[in-house]
């Protein structure tokens, strides 16, 4: 079981008894009423304890020394002949408990002390002081304490040098801290940071005593500072022990850019990680380490020699002398206190005895205490060399600290070099790491790398210096070396290589250079002898992964694709882009299809409307033409005039349904007029979505091989096609060991059509010469749409999908800085943003090639054929409601129009009221001959509307009898009227019409039609 269980175990055990038994004290009836007189300095006096916990020590010298300086301090407050004390009126300090305790008591210890040595002598106050030299030892048992006074309401005042590992914010703490914090020497820390520019560090601590309160702590002070920014790159928690599972453990710093590097551990465990560090080349002249107290120890003299010269620590004096010291002032602050709480008014008749002790039935708490604690706490004592008032916070901790600035010399030795005060630091004279002049820049200086490359635009694109000057006259490009083989001599039976100068510029360099902005380093562009990308051949690596495994580069930056292989032998960063094995094709201009008027529809559309539709409206048109009353009535013959028959009737609904202006013969029966209209609106519905559909095929059509991808058949089986295709590759990359890997038949077949560079390929492809190139997917979409007759397209899915990213050697230690800007960029948009600018073009590619237009379905216009159908349910409604009105209406309408007026509505419906169409002297047929039987009809109406006329003319005469007028006239022209008694004049033309609006017009214009009417009869 570890200290703080044991810690914790006695605490609650504390407690239980402190709430079971109470607490008895020696307290009479009169413990907090008024003060009992004390004869010894006055009458009403009363005589006050404090307890003092000292480090336990086998010298009896400095055992006497701590009683000594007790009652030194104890006698210059009592007998002050400077300034007399009020509180001496009321109060005597009695001779204070001394405990002392080891270094690491066990938590038992700590309660037998408390409970048998301080409680029992009614202690107002506990003095806790201790120096250890071995830093957090007794923090833990430090912790304890405090947690146990504040328990039972006692105060303390401490001065444990080893103070790290308290947390002065618990809850109830009831501590006066006269040691600095950690949060002073984490300011003093920082304002050395602040004072060298110094924005960016890393923290290394091991598991020691309260290393997470200096965590929260550095992370507090750095949220607080607002005119200065830090970066905290990362924190690092050392858990082993020996040299070489540290220096594993710090190899993450090793590489990462900190330069700046806050230690916090103990004195031996400092030793272990900075041999580590001074392994992995961390302790030169560009990093710089600042510890803690708990490195530099007590003393602060000389160093260990793991300590590299010119590390930084803040420090404050532990020695023994400086114990006395903090004893004296200790006491001081009490009596201090005592005073301002004799001085309050509202405490003349309060006593400061807790009588408190753990054995009987009493108070478990001494309430008075917190009041105590808060006079002790609001104490300001002067102090020497005009140096601000000695104060608390809230918390308890000092308001007023000064630390020193301790370096480390090339002899190794700490000199004080400065020191720090809430008002700043003043620092001179440093020995700065490496023996170097300046301090560390605190950032990475640069470093240079070799780079290799290959140019693939638009990741690279290598193109010549300006001739004159030499310099890239291109924007965003870069100085490149190329080196290139050529023939010696005539005979071609040597080579050798030269040296020329171009420009490099693409997204890959944009975002090479970007990394060399951030990360600080140079860099010297070398293309790659060979030109190859790397492949495995009989074990060998040849092109840019060759150079890497050689050690002629250390990155590789260009389009490169990340794959097994590869990285079984080099590292990759993360990728900057997805890619994959895509197919470019070219398009064909091809011909207008000779039924493209036919495409519009489907077959099955055009079977609805050719053999359905036009059937059906045709035969509906008639028959309801043949049903209607209004038309054949049913019959076998057709009616006067007449001139519609069912060839007619597909004559109308062709006409109708293509808008024909020609001479059509319509139907006279009202339902089958009716259902004319219902076509006529199919018709109209029917050519809006023809029309419409058709543009969209009578185009020139783009022909093209649209493959699904590498699995498409006509890929894996190329002589099936008629001629067998042709397609290829680039050799020695990746798409070739990803077909040859995968695909070794197509590999086999294609190999006879590959082609040295991708736009090599893609001209062969825009020519004729090969039907497909196979490349990089993301190359090809760039190669289309630069394309400037945009000719070509990419097709299918994408392939053995992978991504691209720079190569550098196994273990490299610039691998994780690039990673961390490469995700950086990438969350930041800065990728997406080059890929805007480098992978723009004119063209599109596969993701919106064209509009396929495809025939239009029965489904897509059934509304048409739903008009034709409720048109024809409709119609024969109207043909019910024509044969009601024959049947049952007409007659008594009849009755009803001695004017004519229904003339003024319909002129057929004026005929039907005048005229049967049953009339059976119609169906009497003395012929087999059809025309003569129309004859016959027509002649018969005839007869039936000149009777209609007599009788009329007969009631015109019968009124002019009894007109007055007219008589008149007849007796002043007894001459008969020669117009009427004229005889017939057989040369004039003879009206002949079955409409009866006709015969009154014709009657008033001219009377003497009358008699022509009766000659023809």
């Amino acid at each position: 079981m570890n200290f703080l269980s044991v810690s914790s175990c006695c605490l609650l055990l504390l407690i239980y008894v402190l709430q079971c038994t109470g607490i008895e004290g020696q307290r009479s009836r009169t413990s907090f009423g008024s003060l009992s007189p004390v004869s010894t300095f006055g009458t009403n006096v009363q005589k006050i304890t404090f307890g003092a916990i000292l480090p336990k020590t086998s010298l009896i010298t400095l055992q006497r020394q701590y009683y000594k300086r007790l009652q030194d301090a104890v006698e210059s407050l009592m007998k002050n002949r400077q300034a007399k004390y009020n509180f001496t009126n009321y109060y005597r300090i009695a001779q204070a408990q001394v405990v002392l305790l080891p270094l690491a008591p066990s938590p038992t210890e700590i309660l037998s002390t408390l409970c048998n040595q301080l409680l029992v002598k009614d202690i107002t106050t506990i003095l806790y002081m201790t120096n250890s030299e071995i830093w957090g030892s007794n923090a833990a048992s430090a912790q304890y304490l405090m947690q146990l006074t504040a328990y039972i309401g006692i105060p303390v005042i401490a001065w444990n040098a080893d103070n790290i590992g308290l947390d002065q914010r618990m809850v109830d703490s009831r501590v006066l801290q006269l040691a600095p914090s950690v949060e002073h020497q984490v300011s003093a820390m920082l304002s050395i940071l602040r004072r060298y520019s110094w924005h960016v560090f890393s923290i290394v601590t091991t598991d020691i005593g309260g290393y997470d309160h200096f965590i929260q702590a550095v992370r507090d002070q750095v949220l607080l500072i607002d005119d200065f920014r830090f970066n905290i790159l990362d924190i690092y928690l050392i858990k082993k022990n020996d040299r070489n599972e540290i220096r594993d453990e710090l190899q993450a710093l090793a590489v990462s850019e900190a330069r700046v590097i806050l230690l916090y551990s103990t004195k031996e465990e400092a030793q272990e990680i900075l041999a580590a560090a001074e392994y992995l080349k961390m302790t030169g002249k560009n990093y710089m380490w600042i510890v803690t107290q708990s490195v530099l120890g007590g003393g602060a003299d000389y160093a260990p020699g793991e300590f590299p010269p010119g590390m930084l620590g803040v420090h404050f004096n532990t020695t023994h002398q400086r114990l006395l010291d903090e004893i004296e002032r200790a006491v001081t602050i009490f009596g201090h206190g005592l005073e301002l709480f004799v001085n309050d008014a509202k405490n003349l008749n309060l006593s400061l005895s807790p009588n408190l002790s753990c054995n009987g039935s009493a108070e478990t708490r001494w309430t008075r205490g917190d009041i105590f604690f808060n006079y002790l706490r609001n104490i300001s004592l002067k102090t020497k060399y005009g140096r601000p008032n000695l104060e608390f916070n809230a918390d308890g901790t000092l308001k007023y600290v000064e630390l020193d600035v301790m370096n480390l010399n090339n002899i190794g030795m700490w000199d004080k070099i400065g020191t720090w005060t809430d008002q700043g630091i003043e620092i001179k004279d440093i020995t700065w790491p490496g023996n170097s002049p300046v301090a560390p820049m605190g950032v990475p200086e640069k470093f240079s790398l070799k780079v290799s490359f290959l140019q693939e635009p638009p990741f690279i694109n290598l193109v010549p210096p300006n001739n004159e000057t030499g310099e890239c006259a291109v924007s965003r490009a870069v100085r490149c070396k190329i080196t290139e083989p050529y023939v010696i001599g005539d005979n071609k039976s040597s080579t050798g290589t030269r040296i020329r100068y171009g420009c490099c510029a693409g997204f890959c360099i944009d975002l090479l250079q970007k990394f060399a902005d951030d990360l600080k380093f140079s860099y010297e562009l070398n293309r790659v002898e060979d030109g190859n990308w790397g492949v495995l051949i009989n074990g060998t690596w040849n092109g840019l992964i060759a150079d890497l495994l050689n050690h002629r580069s250390d990155m590789v930056v260009t389009s490169i694709k990340i794959n097994s292989d590869r990285q079984a032998f080099v590292d990759f960063t993360v990728p900057f882009l997805e890619t994959g094995i895509a197919i470019v094709v070219a398009k064909r201009t091809g011909i207008i299809s000779p039924k493209a008027f036919l495409e519009p529809f489907d077959t099955i559309s055009w079977i609805m409307i050719l053999l359905i539709s036009i059937q059906v409206a045709a035969f509906a048109i008639f028959l309801f033409e043949w049903l209607s009353p209004s038309g054949y009535d049913m019959t076998l013959v057709p009616p006067r005039d007449h001139k519609f028959s069912l060839f007619r009737t597909y004559w109308l609904v062709w006409a109708i349904l293509f808008g024909a202006a020609v001479h059509v013969d319509i139907p006279k029966g009202y339902t089958a007029r009716f259902m004319a209209n219902t076509w006529a609106t199919f018709a109209v519905v029917f050519l809006a979505i023809y029309t419409a559909n058709l543009a969209a095929f009578m185009i020139t059509r783009e022909e093209y091989h649209d493959f699904s991808g590498l699995e498409d058949r006509k890929l894996q089986n190329p002589r099936l096609h008629d001629p067998p295709l042709k397609f290829g590759t680039l050799p020695y990359g990746n798409t070739e060991a990803v077909l040859k890997r995968n695909k070794p038949r197509m590999h086999a077949y294609m190999a006879p059509f590959n082609k040295s560079t991708p736009i090599e390929g893609v001209n062969a492809v825009k020519k004729g010469e090969l039907d497909a190139w196979i490349y990089d997917a993301v190359v090809l979409d760039h190669l289309v749409g630069e394309d400037s007759e945009c000719g070509l397209l990419t097709v299918g899915s994408w392939y053995a999908m992978t991504g691209y990213g720079f190569a550098m050697p196994k273990n490299s230690k610039y691998l994780e800085k690039f990673n961390k800007k490469m995700i950086e960029y990438r969350e930041s948009g800065d990728l997406e943003r080059l890929r805007r600018f480098w992978f723009q073009g004119a063209c599109k590619s596969q993701k919106n090639k064209r509009n396929i237009s495809k025939p239009l379905d029965v489904n897509q216009f059934m509304s048409a054929f739903l008009l034709l159908g409720c048109g024809i349910l409709l119609t024969v409604v109207l043909l019910a409601l024509e044969h009601l009105y024959f049947r049952y209406c007409r007659q008594h309408l009849a009755k009803t129009d001695r004017d004519g007026c229904f003339t003024l509505v319909s002129l057929s419906m004026a005929r039907s009221l005048r005229f049967h169409h049953n009339d059976r002297r119609y169906l009497y047929n003395h012929c087999n001959d059809p025309m003569c039987q129309i004859k016959r009809r027509q002649t018969l109406q005839e007869v039936d509307l000149t009777k209609s006329k007599l009788r009329q003319l007969q009631s015109d005469n019968t009124f002019k009898e009894f007109d007055p007028k007219f008589r008149q006239f007849s007796r002043t022209n007894n001459t008969p009227n020669e117009t009427i008694i004229r005889t017939r004049d057989m040369t004039k033309s003879i009206t002949t019409t079955n409409d009866p609006t006709a015969i009154m017009t014709h009657k008033i214009a001219n009377p003497g039609a009358v008699s022509e009417f009766e000659t023809v009869l």
